[in-house]
């Protein structure tokens, strides 16, 4: 396997199997539409604008007309923030977990070979990161009181709503969003708000 590639954008896909496709190919922060429901999810919506307008977003959905209205969805919403938008192919055929093709009879994004994937994004003009920087590891989401004790969903959702995030994010969600949007010096400032 080739070495991933380190992006200064999120990326955004459609869903969780194009997620772990892509998590095969980058080491960034990406996030999922959960198809259609992006639509209805204005904590989501926010999120996405906030890292348009912050570290710049990726669109790669899929290349079928469902896609194509998510992107279109999307781009309405982040108006004024970084967007750059990324093409896979339009390959007929079936992903191998599904019984069927597709409704237009195309590959999504899980469904794309990995180097396919690479070009798709290295040719849309994706940024390389500069040093990752991981200020909110495990052990200090733990030393912080956020994983592994008493209440400690409690004061993370306390902690994502001081910092203006989504209160449904995922543990290891919420720590890449939080490296990805704000300074150790921002967290710490959340975190004392969080605990009042």
């Amino acid at each position: 396997m080739c070495k991933k590639i380190s992006l200064k954008e999120a990326v955004i896909v459609e869903g969780k199997y194009d997620k772990a496709k892509l998590s095969q190919v980058l080491d960034t922060l990406i996030i999922t539409t959960d198809g259609f429901g992006i639509f209805k999810n204005d904590e989501k919506k926010e999120l996405i604008r906030s890292l348009s307008q912050s570290v710049g977003i990726i669109i790669l959905t899929d290349s079928d007309t469902a896609g194509f209205r998510i992107r279109n969805h999307i781009k309405g919403f982040v108006q004024g923030g970084k967007v750059i938008n990324a093409y896979i192919p339009q390959i007929a055929g079936k992903e191998r977990r599904k019984e069927q093709p597709s409704a237009e009879g195309l590959l999504g994004v899980e469904g794309m070979d990995v180097e396919l994937l690479r070009k798709a994004l290295t040719e849309a003009g994706a940024s390389a990161a500069q040093e990752k920087r991981e200020f909110l590891t495990s052990a200090r989401m733990y030393d912080d009181g956020l994983i592994g004790t008493e209440n400690a969903s409690y004061r993370r959702r306390r902690l994502l709503a001081a910092l203006g995030l989504p209160q449904g994010l995922g543990t290891k969600a919420a720590a890449e969003v939080i490296n990805r949007l704000f300074s150790e010096e921002e967290y710490t400032l959340a975190l004392k708000t969080a605990q009042q």
